[in-house]
């Protein structure tokens, strides 16, 4: 069985009977359960997002960390930031597992982990990996012996008494729970702050039968645009991916990038210290620093939430809309905290359109992936910035190698990384005109595919 494909640099991702079997994941619970015994954790609480496959991983994954002697509570079907949450607020657990494919086709599943308060990723996976091979013929009893413990009461309560200046408050718009775990919450949440948007797809269904749970896929928001272009009444909309760590704002002229929500944020936030990911626009670099103080990290949540404590962050993102706050929150990333802190914004008065609209304009590509193979993948990007350390681009002001290249042009620029997560490379490209933006992108893929010519010849 080939199992490093699973293993990723940010979590376990798979497709359930394949890499994802009864075999494989007793075995991943099993050295999961050991390796948090290591590290003095008593428990771990356990969830799941609304997959059709959950139950069945959920069950394999209990066995595997019964067998290893670690006390579990199950929280049940929830978004995965109320896994996170399990680890704050003066509870008891000591590491969360949550079972999650995020935005991915329904046939996709895995396992994002948390021991202490710090991502289980990078290194830690691989050796887990190998950990895993080791054990695969053990013979590993049915046993989902567990407790059951409601993580959703609590934080449905915490957030209430959060945004209690929203409650009652009579504004109208619209949200896309994508038939994912976000409906779990956002009902009851919604209700206890006596909000009354129009909801769509709240009930979790691992078939995803409306649309695919990405909202940064245009074709996943036209429902909601819909009903916000039928409704002029509604002011905005908020989509959310399938386990809810990620959120679209929209209205009938823009969809709010979360790069452009991270400087709305900042906005509210006295001297904020912000970290943007190499995807990030310049706007967001170059405004934030009139402001607040702000870095260039990697991406990933991972990567992100290790930065943040390094650099005491007070809030970063991701282009595709993980965000993640530290101020006045734990520093992990929440769709559904974010939606609330947006409607805040707006409940302040700030004018979310206006207020991007006086940025410089600028002018990016949506990310373009170019498929490439595990193995050749970080061999293309290594070759490609010694190319432009060897002056293959002209006007090149610098060279941020981060994460991948993002090359500063002055008048824009270019990022070509490999994805952590799946065969392929991502590119973006931006500049101060659609013509300047163009030339750009044209120059580097030229010269990207003279570098992998090389490489294959």
């Amino acid at each position: 069985m080939q199992l490093e494909v699973i293993f990723r640099e940010y979590d376990i991702r798979g497709i359930y009977e394949k890499e994802l079997n009864e075999k494989s994941v007793k075995a991943i619970g099993y050295c999961l359960g050991k390796k948090m015994l290591e590290k003095n954790c008593k428990n771990v609480s356990v969830g799941y997002d609304a997959r059709y496959s959950a139950n069945a991983l959920f069950h394999y994954l209990l066995s595997g960390l019964n067998k290893a002697g670690i006390k579990i509570y199950n929280i049940g079907l929830v978004p995965t930031p109320l896994g996170y949450f399990s680890l704050y607020e003066g509870l008891k657990f000591d590491a969360n597992i949550m079972i999650t494919g995020s935005h991915n086709p329904k046939d996709y599943n895995g396992f994002k982990i948390t021991i202490g308060k710090e991502s289980f990723f990078g290194q830690d996976l691989k050796e887990l990996c190998k950990e895993v091979y080791k054990h695969l013929d053990d013979v590993i009893e049915d046993d989902v012996s567990c407790e059951n413990y409601d993580i959703l009461s609590l934080y449905i309560a915490f957030m209430s008494e959060q945004f209690k200046h929203l409650k009652d408050w009579n504004f109208n718009f619209a949200i896309d729970c994508a038939n994912g775990a976000a409906g779990v919450v956002i009902e009851p949440l919604m209700q206890a702050l006596n909000l009354k948007p129009k909801i769509l797809f709240a009930n979790p269904d691992g078939n995803f039968p409306n649309h695919s749970p990405d909202p940064t896929e245009r074709e996943n928001l036209k429902d909601i645009q819909s009903i916000l272009n039928e409704d002029q009444n509604l002011k905005i909309g908020f989509a959310f991916d399938g386990d809810a760590d990620r959120l679209v704002a929209l209205n009938t002229s823009h969809v709010f990038c979360g790069d452009e929500l991270c400087y709305l944020f900042a906005k509210n936030i006295p001297n904020p210290r912000v970290l943007g990911e190499v995807k990030c626009s310049k706007n967001l670099f170059d405004e934030v620093t009139k402001f607040g103080t702000i870095f260039m990290g990697k991406t990933g949540h991972s990567n992100i939430k290790k930065m943040m404590k390094e650099q005491n962050i007070d809030l970063a993102a991701e282009v595709s809309g993980h965000i993640f706050f530290k101020h006045r929150y734990f520093g992990y990333d929440d769709g559904i905290y974010a939606f609330l802190r947006t409607l805040e914004l707006i409940h302040k008065g700030f004018d979310l359109s206006a207020m991007i609209e006086e940025l410089p304009k600028l002018y990016t590509t949506e990310e373009i992936k170019i498929p490439a193979s595990e193995e050749e993948k970080f061999k293309l990007v290594d070759a490609f910035k010694k190319a432009v350390e060897q002056g293959g681009l002209k006007d090149v002001k610098a060279l941020c190698e981060i994460d991948g290249a993002r090359i500063d042009f002055g008048y824009g620029w270019a990022l070509l990384r490999a994805s952590n997560t799946s065969p392929y490379l991502i590119t973006r490209f931006e500049a101060t005109s659609l013509e300047k933006a163009g030339e750009i992108q044209k120059n580097v893929m030229d010269l990207f595919e003279k570098v992998k010519g090389n490489l294959v010849n």
